[in-house]
């Protein structure tokens, strides 16, 4: 006789408003990973909302030892660097950088809209990587795949894996990032590897997520249980919900950072801080570079 085991979902361990604080220039950030409640999530350092109007932004600034992925929801954002690569993405459109061994650039919104309104996330880099090259892997909003589980399901795979749909992203830290939008009255299940550590970040709407049903509200994080379970469940009740599921290989590494560098140990980082002031090791296009967009 054959039996039906149903599979058992990841839990919600813990649930954090992200508050809406100032950053860079004129800029509004919720910050969500990088709080003081969930400093960081092996293997991201920070996950941000930000909304920036046409006179703020994050003019010319240094990055070393991780990786940041910006994701457009709303308006343009144009990014400048150090190396000549200038560029404009808008809603739905994703660059993936990799700073490495450094990286100094300036993200501004176009001054001809009213706001840009996206998320930044920073992935740590293993090691190994921390002092590789610079790279760039920009996707329109139209080269981003989709899966379709179910009628009223869309998810967006920006990195990783969803309902047999791959990204072409490639992730030196293995990574998903899915962009989850779902209609009222859906249930849905997302696999995600054992090992891999986890949380929704809730755009908008409400979700209700485990065997247990815990409720997400927006601009909420919520971090799963690592109890090696595979599987997260998703439902919808009475509204529409649009989330982010993000999860990845934790490094399991020693994490010293200070501001935008993060490195292994605080002796990487004092000497982070001499190539950049000095201009050498990754940082010799910074001296006197100044970016065109943030004049």
């Amino acid at each position: 006789m054959a039996s039906t085991i149903a599979r058992q979902s990841r839990s919600i361990v813990k649930a954090i408003l992200s508050r809406e604080q100032a950053e860079g220039a004129g800029a509004r950030v919720r910050r969500s990973i990088g709080r003081p409640e969930l400093r960081n999530h092996d293997p991201f350092l920070m996950l941000d909302e930000f909304n920036v109007d046409k006179n703020g932004g994050f003019p010319d600034h240094p990055h070393r030892g991780f990786e940041t992925v910006t994701y457009m929801l709303e308006g343009q954002f144009q990014h400048e660097d150090f190396a000549g690569h200038k560029g404009t993405i808008g809603p739905g459109d994703l660059q993936w950088m990799t700073a490495g061994r450094g990286i100094v650039h300036s993200e501004m919104p176009v001054k001809s809209q009213t706001r840009a309104h996206g998320l930044q996330l920073w992935i740590n880099l293993p090691k190994e990587h921390k002092m590789c090259e610079p790279q760039y892997q920009e996707l329109l909003d139209g080269e981003i795949k989709r899966a379709t589980p179910q009628e009223g399901v869309v998810v967006k795979v920006i990195a990783g894996e969803s309902h047999g749909v791959k990204s072409q992203v490639y992730t030196r830290t293995p990574t998903m990032y899915l962009d989850y939008k779902m209609d009222k009255n859906k249930t849905v299940e997302q696999s995600i590897p054992a090992s891999y550590t986890g949380f929704i970040y809730m755009l908008k709407g409400t979700a209700y997520i485990g065997d247990k049903e815990f409720e997400g509200k927006a601009h909420h994080t919520l971090t799963f249980s690592e109890d090696g379970t595979d599987t997260i469940k998703i439902t919808t009740k009475d509204e529409d919900a649009h989330f982010v599921v993000i999860a990845g290989e934790p490094l399991k590494e020693p994490i010293v950072q200070h501001g935008p560098f993060v490195m292994n140990t605080q002796k990487e980082i004092y000497e982070t801080f001499i190539d950049y002031q000095y201009g050498q090791n990754g940082f010799e296009r910074a001296r006197n570079w100044q970016s065109s967009i943030a004049q």
